[in-house]
């Protein structure tokens, strides 16, 4: 299947492997760049960029396709050394840069001059323009229904990407419930160049991260999300635990005085404890409603191969029996 976004990043499928703090390892990574999608390593879960240029180098060793990094830009008050990490992602040979937070605006420069392709995922379609504008080639539009940062305008994908699709100039893959060949036939008919999975990913053979975290996802429904820290316009929408029941009482209990400090406990250095220890109930951690998708945990090959084959099959199949005969025929021909 030949998109926008597998001519821009020379890849075969057209699907993306968010980044995803304590999973984009260089493992799952590049168990889907091998499968011919687009693997990614999340940048600031390695603490260093000499740790991110050994991460990077150690998905070389695994991989001779395209990877990208994911760079997520923080609070100036809590700013990583985010030029040195830009470092070691050029010498790295990287030529991919997953962007999201704040706006790359002010290092768009460097990973230009790099030579580097930028996609930025985005929460709305003013914020996905602006992208546009400071020079990213590509955007991630995030639907509502996405794990980690929603943003605050509560948009679907179903009005989200056809808006987007409206708008833009450049090419933007679809974000937020993407788990199987339906979300990706989906997204392709509302506009979308591809579609970029985050929660599905976790659910798979490869992923770094420990079985409790597997299991929880295929016993989840999608009615296991919740959305925290609205009261401080910083909406996460994470898995159900014990730890986000907690949270959400505290929440309940100061209402609009609430401070960061309040939750410390139930945000701060969760994912380790998750992601690593396997401690599900430690305190929020993202996850998105398309958890209520994921029945299974197959290698990253079998999914994606698993995903195209089923997309053809919906194309070729279920929406070509949709047309008459006339038109079934004008398709064969072309």
């Amino acid at each position: 299947m030949k998109t926008a976004i597998t001519e821009m990043f020379g890849i075969e499928h057209p699907i993306i492997q968010g980044g995803m703090h304590y999973v984009g390892f260089a493992e799952l990574a590049a168990a889907v760049s091998n499968a011919g999608g687009l693997g990614i390593i999340t940048g600031l879960t390695q603490r260093t960029p000499e740790l991110l240029a050994k991460e990077i180098a150690r998905c070389h060793d695994m991989t001779d396709k395209p990877f990208g990094v994911n760079l997520t830009f923080l609070p100036a008050f809590s700013a990583p050394p985010y030029p040195e990490y830009i470092a070691a992602i050029k010498e790295g040979g990287i030529k991919i840069v997953e962007t999201a937070g704040r706006s790359p605006e002010q290092y768009m420069p460097a990973l230009k001059a790099a030579g580097i392709k930028v996609i930025h995922k985005c929460t709305s379609v003013r914020h996905s323009l602006k992208a546009e504008q400071i020079g990213c080639d590509a955007v991630s539009v995030d639907g509502f229904e996405c794990g980690g940062h929603p943003g605050e305008d509560d948009m679907p994908n179903m009005i989200l990407l056809p808006r987007a699709a409206e708008e833009l100039k450049i090419p933007f893959v679809a974000s937020g419930g993407m788990a199987d060949a339906r979300s990706l036939v989906a997204a392709l008919a509302l506009g979308a160049a591809g579609m970029n999975m985050g929660t599905r990913f976790i659910a798979t053979k490869e992923a770094p991260v420990h079985d409790n975290v597997k299991q929880a996802l295929v016993a989840a429904t999608e009615l296991d999300t919740r959305l925290v820290m609205r009261a401080l316009r910083n909406t996460e929408r994470v898995l159900r635990n014990k730890g986000v029941d907690r949270l959400i009482e505290i929440e309940r209990e100061k209402g609009r005085s609430l401070k960061i400090e309040d939750i410390h406990a139930e945000v701060a250095g969760v994912y380790p404890k998750v992601m690593i220890d396997g401690e599900m109930d430690a305190g929020a951690w993202s996850c998105g409603m398309v958890v209520g998708l994921i029945k299974d945990i197959p290698t990253v090959k079998e999914l994606i191969d698993r995903i195209m084959a089923d997309a053809e099959l919906i194309i070729l199949d279920r929406l070509a029996g949709f047309l008459g005969a006339e038109s079934k025929a004008a398709l064969k021909v072309a």
